[in-house]
Protein backbone atom coordinates (compact mmCIF):
# COMPACT_ATOMS: atom_id res chain seq x y z
CA UNK A 1 0.00 0.00 0.00
CA UNK A 2 0.91 3.35 -1.18
CA UNK A 3 0.43 6.57 1.60
CA UNK A 4 -2.30 8.06 -0.76
CA UNK A 5 -6.16 8.61 -0.13
CA UNK A 6 -8.25 8.11 -3.70
CA UNK A 7 -11.37 10.24 -3.69
CA UNK A 8 -14.34 9.26 -5.76
CA UNK A 9 -17.04 11.14 -6.55
CA UNK A 10 -20.80 9.22 -7.13
CA UNK A 11 -24.03 9.29 -8.42
CA UNK A 12 -26.12 6.22 -9.56
CA UNK A 13 -22.64 4.80 -10.46
CA UNK A 14 -23.59 0.71 -9.90
CA UNK A 15 -21.84 0.00 -13.26
CA UNK A 16 -18.89 1.63 -12.59
CA UNK A 17 -18.31 2.19 -8.71
CA UNK A 18 -16.88 -1.39 -8.11
CA UNK A 19 -14.46 -1.47 -11.31
CA UNK A 20 -12.84 1.84 -10.48
CA UNK A 21 -12.40 1.05 -6.40
CA UNK A 22 -10.93 -2.45 -8.21
CA UNK A 23 -8.64 -0.70 -10.00
CA UNK A 24 -6.97 1.22 -7.10
CA UNK A 25 -7.51 -1.28 -4.61
CA UNK A 26 -3.41 -2.54 -5.11
CA UNK A 27 -1.72 0.54 -4.06
CA UNK A 28 -4.52 2.99 -2.31
CA UNK A 29 -3.99 3.28 1.47
CA UNK A 30 -7.88 4.80 1.49
CA UNK A 31 -10.56 4.67 -0.64
CA UNK A 32 -13.42 7.81 -0.28
CA UNK A 33 -16.48 7.56 -2.45
CA UNK A 34 -18.63 11.01 -2.23
CA UNK A 35 -22.29 9.91 -2.88
CA UNK A 36 -24.68 12.72 -3.89
CA UNK A 37 -27.63 10.31 -2.57
CA UNK A 38 -27.60 7.94 -5.40
CA UNK A 39 -30.82 5.79 -5.83
CA UNK A 40 -29.04 2.44 -7.35
CA UNK A 41 -26.73 0.23 -5.65
CA UNK A 42 -23.90 2.64 -5.53
CA UNK A 43 -22.95 3.04 -2.00
CA UNK A 44 -23.67 -0.77 -1.26
CA UNK A 45 -21.43 -1.89 -3.64
CA UNK A 46 -18.48 0.62 -2.92
CA UNK A 47 -18.89 -0.29 0.64
CA UNK A 48 -18.74 -4.18 -0.15
CA UNK A 49 -15.51 -3.32 -2.22
CA UNK A 50 -13.78 -1.51 0.80
CA UNK A 51 -14.26 2.04 0.32
CA UNK A 52 -15.98 4.81 2.81
CA UNK A 53 -18.61 6.18 1.84
CA UNK A 54 -19.78 9.43 2.77
CA UNK A 55 -22.61 11.62 1.42
CA UNK A 56 -23.61 15.26 0.44
CA UNK A 57 -25.78 16.86 -1.75
CA UNK A 58 -24.12 17.83 -5.21
CA UNK A 59 -23.85 21.29 -6.51
CA UNK A 60 -21.04 21.31 -8.90
CA UNK A 61 -17.83 19.17 -9.16
CA UNK A 62 -15.63 21.48 -7.21
CA UNK A 63 -17.56 21.99 -4.64
CA UNK A 64 -18.46 18.61 -4.17
CA UNK A 65 -14.98 17.83 -4.09
CA UNK A 66 -13.71 20.74 -1.89
CA UNK A 67 -16.46 19.12 0.56
CA UNK A 68 -14.83 16.03 0.40
CA UNK A 69 -11.23 17.39 1.32
CA UNK A 70 -12.65 19.06 4.27
CA UNK A 71 -14.56 16.18 5.49
CA UNK A 72 -13.38 12.72 4.77
CA UNK A 73 -11.52 11.32 7.60
CA UNK A 74 -7.90 11.29 5.34
CA UNK A 75 -4.61 10.56 6.90
CA UNK A 76 -2.62 10.19 3.98
CA UNK A 77 0.09 12.17 2.35
CA UNK A 78 -0.91 12.02 -1.27
CA UNK A 79 -4.25 12.38 -2.64
CA UNK A 80 -6.18 10.99 -6.19
CA UNK A 81 -8.87 12.37 -8.01
CA UNK A 82 -10.56 9.25 -9.83
CA UNK A 83 -13.95 9.77 -11.40
CA UNK A 84 -16.34 6.89 -11.05
CA UNK A 85 -15.90 5.77 -14.82
CA UNK A 86 -12.25 5.84 -14.82
CA UNK A 87 -9.75 3.12 -13.84
CA UNK A 88 -6.35 2.81 -13.23
CA UNK A 89 -4.36 0.05 -15.68
CA UNK A 90 -1.99 -2.38 -14.36
CA UNK A 91 1.13 -0.73 -15.23
CA UNK A 92 0.46 2.50 -13.77
CA UNK A 93 -0.90 1.12 -10.56
CA UNK A 94 2.46 -0.23 -10.38
CA UNK A 95 4.60 2.73 -11.48
CA UNK A 96 2.97 4.28 -8.84
CA UNK A 97 3.36 1.56 -6.01
CA UNK A 98 6.90 2.09 -7.23
CA UNK A 99 7.48 5.83 -7.71
CA UNK A 100 5.50 7.81 -5.48
CA UNK A 101 7.40 6.88 -2.07
CA UNK A 102 10.20 7.75 -3.64
CA UNK A 103 9.54 11.33 -4.37
CA UNK A 104 11.78 14.13 -3.41
CA UNK A 105 9.91 16.73 -0.96
CA UNK A 106 9.88 18.99 -3.47
CA UNK A 107 7.44 17.61 -6.04
CA UNK A 108 3.85 18.51 -4.89
CA UNK A 109 1.46 16.90 -7.67
CA UNK A 110 1.74 13.59 -10.66
CA UNK A 111 0.32 14.72 -14.01
CA UNK A 112 -0.99 11.52 -15.76
CA UNK A 113 -2.32 10.76 -19.68
CA UNK A 114 -5.82 9.86 -19.86
CA UNK A 115 -6.89 7.60 -22.73
CA UNK A 116 -10.50 8.11 -23.38
CA UNK A 117 -12.70 4.77 -24.54
CA UNK A 118 -16.07 5.24 -26.38
CA UNK A 119 -18.25 2.51 -27.74
CA UNK A 120 -15.22 0.20 -27.20
CA UNK A 121 -13.23 1.91 -29.19
CA UNK A 122 -9.74 4.01 -27.42
CA UNK A 123 -10.29 7.34 -29.13
CA UNK A 124 -6.66 7.84 -30.44
CA UNK A 125 -6.88 11.12 -32.41
CA UNK A 126 -8.83 14.39 -32.39
CA UNK A 127 -6.32 15.61 -29.88
CA UNK A 128 -7.82 13.60 -27.24
CA UNK A 129 -4.64 11.31 -26.47
CA UNK A 130 -2.90 11.86 -24.32
CA UNK A 131 -4.96 14.21 -22.06
CA UNK A 132 -2.67 15.27 -19.67
CA UNK A 133 -4.39 15.62 -16.03
CA UNK A 134 -2.51 16.56 -12.85
CA UNK A 135 -4.64 13.76 -10.29
CA UNK A 136 -2.27 12.84 -7.80
CA UNK A 137 -1.19 16.03 -5.20
CA UNK A 138 0.69 16.03 -1.79
CA UNK A 139 -1.94 16.65 0.56
CA UNK A 140 -2.05 20.47 1.93
CA UNK A 141 -0.54 21.45 -1.48
CA UNK A 142 -3.33 21.37 -3.69
CA UNK A 143 -7.03 22.13 -4.07
CA UNK A 144 -9.88 22.04 -6.99
CA UNK A 145 -10.98 25.13 -8.95
CA UNK A 146 -13.75 26.48 -8.28
CA UNK A 147 -15.40 27.00 -11.68
CA UNK A 148 -18.61 25.31 -12.87
CA UNK A 149 -17.13 23.37 -15.16
CA UNK A 150 -13.78 22.29 -16.67
CA UNK A 151 -12.53 22.71 -13.34
CA UNK A 152 -8.82 21.42 -12.81
CA UNK A 153 -6.55 20.59 -9.63
CA UNK A 154 -3.89 22.92 -9.26
CA UNK A 155 -1.10 22.93 -7.01
CA UNK A 156 1.14 25.12 -5.21
CA UNK A 157 5.05 25.07 -2.88
CA UNK A 158 6.91 22.71 -5.84
CA UNK A 159 7.12 21.46 -9.00
CA UNK A 160 5.20 18.46 -10.56
CA UNK A 161 6.51 15.03 -12.25
CA UNK A 162 4.44 12.95 -14.92
CA UNK A 163 4.11 9.15 -15.10
CA UNK A 164 3.83 7.32 -17.51
CA UNK A 165 0.99 4.18 -17.84
CA UNK A 166 -2.62 3.32 -18.12
CA UNK A 167 -5.63 5.64 -16.87
CA UNK A 168 -8.77 5.31 -18.72
CA UNK A 169 -12.05 6.82 -19.02
CA UNK A 170 -14.33 4.19 -19.97
CA UNK A 171 -18.45 4.62 -19.59
CA UNK A 172 -20.70 1.80 -20.09
CA UNK A 173 -23.58 3.57 -20.32
CA UNK A 174 -25.65 3.68 -23.64
CA UNK A 175 -25.76 7.21 -26.24
CA UNK A 176 -28.93 8.52 -24.13
CA UNK A 177 -27.10 8.32 -20.85
CA UNK A 178 -24.06 10.18 -22.63
CA UNK A 179 -26.46 13.03 -24.16
CA UNK A 180 -28.41 13.50 -21.27
CA UNK A 181 -24.95 14.08 -19.11
CA UNK A 182 -23.97 16.70 -22.08
CA UNK A 183 -26.83 18.59 -21.22
CA UNK A 184 -26.21 18.95 -17.71
CA UNK A 185 -22.76 19.63 -18.66
CA UNK A 186 -23.44 22.72 -21.23
CA UNK A 187 -26.50 24.20 -18.54
CA UNK A 188 -22.98 24.22 -15.99
CA UNK A 189 -20.36 25.17 -18.57
CA UNK A 190 -23.06 27.92 -19.94
CA UNK A 191 -23.20 29.32 -16.01
CA UNK A 192 -19.05 29.48 -15.92
CA UNK A 193 -19.20 31.65 -18.89
CA UNK A 194 -22.12 34.20 -17.89
CA UNK A 195 -21.31 34.22 -13.97
CA UNK A 196 -17.12 35.67 -15.37
CA UNK A 197 -18.62 37.57 -18.00
CA UNK A 198 -21.57 39.34 -15.74
CA UNK A 199 -19.35 39.09 -12.57
CA UNK A 200 -21.84 37.03 -10.80
CA UNK A 201 -19.62 35.32 -8.35
CA UNK A 202 -15.75 35.19 -7.02
CA UNK A 203 -13.49 34.25 -9.92
CA UNK A 204 -11.06 31.56 -9.49
CA UNK A 205 -7.88 32.83 -11.51
CA UNK A 206 -4.97 30.70 -10.56
CA UNK A 207 -4.28 28.18 -13.19
CA UNK A 208 -1.03 28.43 -14.29
CA UNK A 209 2.03 26.15 -16.14
CA UNK A 210 3.54 26.28 -12.47
CA UNK A 211 0.09 24.84 -10.97
CA UNK A 212 -1.63 22.50 -13.32
CA UNK A 213 -0.31 20.68 -16.57
CA UNK A 214 1.07 22.69 -19.28
CA UNK A 215 -1.55 21.18 -21.77
CA UNK A 216 -4.72 22.20 -19.71
CA UNK A 217 -3.26 25.69 -19.48
CA UNK A 218 -2.76 26.17 -23.02
CA UNK A 219 -6.45 24.40 -23.46
CA UNK A 220 -7.98 26.86 -21.13
CA UNK A 221 -6.14 30.30 -22.44
CA UNK A 222 -7.00 29.00 -26.11
CA UNK A 223 -10.94 28.57 -25.07
CA UNK A 224 -11.38 32.17 -23.21
CA UNK A 225 -9.46 34.29 -25.61
CA UNK A 226 -10.23 32.78 -28.97
CA UNK A 227 -13.06 30.40 -28.67
CA UNK A 228 -15.52 31.92 -26.67
CA UNK A 229 -15.04 35.52 -28.76
CA UNK A 230 -15.73 33.43 -31.66
CA UNK A 231 -20.16 33.37 -32.83
CA UNK A 232 -21.69 30.69 -31.16
CA UNK A 233 -22.39 28.57 -34.60
CA UNK A 234 -18.90 29.32 -35.82
CA UNK A 235 -16.81 28.17 -33.18
CA UNK A 236 -18.63 24.34 -32.87
CA UNK A 237 -18.08 24.14 -37.02
CA UNK A 238 -14.40 24.74 -36.55
CA UNK A 239 -13.47 23.45 -33.70
CA UNK A 240 -15.00 20.26 -34.85
CA UNK A 241 -13.38 20.55 -38.13
CA UNK A 242 -10.21 20.86 -36.79
CA UNK A 243 -10.47 17.67 -34.76
CA UNK A 244 -11.54 15.19 -37.37
CA UNK A 245 -9.46 16.46 -40.25
CA UNK A 246 -6.17 18.58 -39.24
CA UNK A 247 -6.07 16.34 -35.94
CA UNK A 248 -6.73 13.43 -37.84
CA UNK A 249 -10.23 12.15 -35.89
CA UNK A 250 -11.03 10.68 -38.94
CA UNK A 251 -9.00 7.83 -38.33
CA UNK A 252 -11.08 6.93 -35.35
CA UNK A 253 -13.39 5.03 -37.49
CA UNK A 254 -17.10 5.06 -37.07
CA UNK A 255 -17.03 5.08 -32.77
CA UNK A 256 -14.72 8.12 -33.59
CA UNK A 257 -16.88 9.52 -35.84
CA UNK A 258 -20.07 9.53 -33.26
CA UNK A 259 -17.57 11.07 -30.35
CA UNK A 260 -16.18 13.50 -32.45
CA UNK A 261 -19.30 15.07 -34.05
CA UNK A 262 -21.10 14.88 -30.48
CA UNK A 263 -18.35 15.82 -28.11
CA UNK A 264 -16.90 18.29 -30.81
CA UNK A 265 -20.09 20.10 -32.55
CA UNK A 266 -23.43 19.12 -30.95
CA UNK A 267 -21.74 19.56 -27.06
CA UNK A 268 -20.06 22.66 -28.15
CA UNK A 269 -22.77 24.00 -30.07
CA UNK A 270 -25.32 23.23 -27.53
CA UNK A 271 -23.09 25.24 -24.97
CA UNK A 272 -23.54 28.72 -26.93
CA UNK A 273 -26.97 27.95 -27.80
CA UNK A 274 -27.50 27.84 -24.03
CA UNK A 275 -25.49 30.94 -23.56
CA UNK A 276 -27.36 32.70 -26.27
CA UNK A 277 -31.03 31.87 -24.44
CA UNK A 278 -29.57 32.56 -21.12
CA UNK A 279 -28.16 35.94 -22.18
CA UNK A 280 -31.02 36.84 -23.78
CA UNK A 281 -33.13 36.92 -20.46
CA UNK A 282 -29.86 38.11 -18.46
CA UNK A 283 -30.42 41.35 -20.74
CA UNK A 284 -33.07 42.66 -19.57
CA UNK A 285 -32.14 42.31 -15.96
CA UNK A 286 -31.04 45.68 -14.31
CA UNK A 287 -28.41 44.89 -12.04
CA UNK A 288 -26.19 41.87 -10.96
CA UNK A 289 -28.74 40.36 -8.27
CA UNK A 290 -31.45 40.19 -11.03
CA UNK A 291 -29.17 38.58 -13.26
CA UNK A 292 -27.95 36.00 -9.87
CA UNK A 293 -31.86 35.53 -9.58
CA UNK A 294 -33.14 35.04 -13.15
CA UNK A 295 -29.43 32.96 -13.98
CA UNK A 296 -30.49 30.32 -11.09
CA UNK A 297 -34.56 30.32 -12.17
CA UNK A 298 -33.53 29.57 -15.94
CA UNK A 299 -30.60 26.56 -15.04
CA UNK A 300 -32.65 25.26 -11.19
CA UNK A 301 -28.81 25.70 -9.86
CA UNK A 302 -28.04 27.64 -6.84
CA UNK A 303 -25.23 29.86 -7.89
CA UNK A 304 -24.53 33.01 -5.25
Amino acid sequence: MVDLAVVILAFNEEMHIGRAIESVHPFANEIFVIDSYSTDRTTEIAEAAGAIVLRNRFVNQSKQFEWALANAPMSSTWIMRLDADEIVESDLAARIQEQLPLLSSDVVGVNLNRKHVFMGRWIRHGGRYPLVLLRIWRRGYGRIEQRWMDEHVIVWGGRTVAFEGGFSDINLNDLTSFTNKHNNYATREAIDVLTRKYLLGPLDERLSPKSASKQAVLKRQNKERIYNRLPFWLGPLLYFTYRYTIQLGFLDGRPGLIYHLLQGFWYRFLVGAKIEEFELRLNKCSSTDERLAELERLTGYRIG
